[in-house]
C-alpha cells in the first residue's frame, strides 16, 4: 500500500489540488513570472493551503522547512527536459531523470515523484527517453513505497510551433500507456472537449487521473473548465500559471478548492477571488 499517496488527497472529496511550481526547471524565461522569489512564493502558497505543491528537488526545502503538520504535501519533479526551452533546440531533445531520484524524494519527505512521458511529433527519441526513465525508477519506487506519478503529454506541430494535442485519441492512448508502465497517479492534458475526459479515466484502469492547467486563461474559463472536469470524474487538478501568475493566488486557490472539495459551481466559487481582481480577469 502506497500510504504516502494519501497525503495528496482531500479526506472529504477524495480529490487533490496541487499547485505546480516546477516551471523554472525547464529553462523558459516566461515561466519565471510570479516565482522569482521562491521562498516568498512558497510561503504564500502554503498559507493558501492546497493539498500539495509540485517542486523541483532544489526548491523543495523551502516548503519542507516550514514547521507544523498542516502544510501542503510535496510532489517532487524527478526529471527535466529541454522541450520547453524558449526556442526548441535544433539538436536532439532530451528528458533526463535525476540520479537516485527515489532516495532524494525519501530524504525530502515527498508524497510522490513525477516523471514526464512526452510524445512529440517528429521527435520519437523523447518518448524513448521518458520510457527508459520510468522503467529505471519504477521498481525502486515500489521498494521504497514512493508513489510514481507519470505525466503523459502529446504535442503536435502547428503554425505556431509545437502545441499540446488535446484530441481524445491521443490523450486516452498515452494515459493508458502511463497506466501500463505502472503509474500510481497520472497528470495529463484535458481532452478537447472536456466532455470526452471520462474516456481517459476509463483507460487509466483505476489509476487516479489529474489534469494540468496549461497557459493563462480568464478566471471564468479556469473555474468553468474545472467544474466540467469534476463532472467527468477527474481525481484532481495540477495547475501552475493560473495560480502563481494570478493577482490573488490565495483567492484563486480557495475558488478551485470550493469546486473540487465542496462541489460548488464555477459561478458560485468566483466569490472567493477579490472582487476587483475577478472583474479584471473576466
Amino acid at each position: 500500500m502506497l500510504y504516502r499517496l494519501n497525503r495528496l488527497f482531500h479526506p472529504k472529496s477524495k480529490r487533490t489540488f496541487v499547485v505546480a511550481v516546477d516551471h523554472a526547471l525547464f529553462n523558459n524565461a516566461a515561466f519565471l513570472e510570479g516565482i522569482e522569489n521562491m521562498e516568498k512564493t512558497i510561503a504564500a502558497l502554503a498559507d493558501a493551503n492546497p493539498d500539495a505543491i509540485l517542486l523541483s528537488p532544489g526548491e523543495a526545502p523551502h516548503l519542507q522547512k516550514i514547521p507544523g503538520g498542516n502544510k501542503p504535501a510535496l510532489m517532487m519533479r524527478a526529471d527535466t527536459a529541454n522541450f520547453y526551452n524558449d526556442v526548441l533546440p535544433s539538436s536532439k531533445l532530451f528528458c533526463e531523470a535525476y540520479e537516485e531520484a527515489v532516495e532524494m524524494a525519501v530524504r525530502l519527505d515527498a508524497a510522490c515523484i513525477l516523471l514526464n512521458l512526452l510524445q512529440v511529433d517528429d521527435y520519437p527519441e523523447m518518448l524513448n527517453q521518458c520510457v527508459r526513465n520510468i522503467l529505471r525508477l519504477k521498481n525502486i519506487c515500489d521498494r521504497y513505497g514512493m508513489p510514481m506519478g507519470i505525466e503523459p503529454l502529446s504535442f503536435k506541430r502547428s503554425k505556431d510551433g509545437m502545441v499540446g494535442d488535446g484530441s481524445p485519441a491521443r490523450v486516452v492512448t498515452l494515459a493508458r500507456m502511463a497506466a501500463e508502465l505502472g503509474a500510481d497517479l497520472i497528470k495529463t492534458d484535458s481532452t478537447e472537449p472536456e466532455e470526452e475526459f471520462h474516456r481517459v479515466i476509463e483507460a487509466a484502469s483505476g489509476v487516479p487521473v489529474t489534469v494540468r492547467g496549461g497557459g493563462r486563461a480568464s478566471d471564468q474559463e479556469v473555474l468553468a473548465h474545472t467544474e466540467k472536469l469534476v463532472g467527468q470524474g477527474v481525481a484532481g487538478i495540477i495547475y501552475g500559471r493560473n495560480i502563481i501568475q494570478h493577482q490573488d493566488p490565495k483567492g484563486m486557490t480557495q475558488a478551485l478548492q470550493a469546486i473540487l472539495h465542496n462541489e460548488e459551481t464555477a459561478a458560485s466559487a468566483i466569490k472567493y477571488i477579490k472582487k476587483e481582481v475577478a472583474t479584471a480577469h473576466r
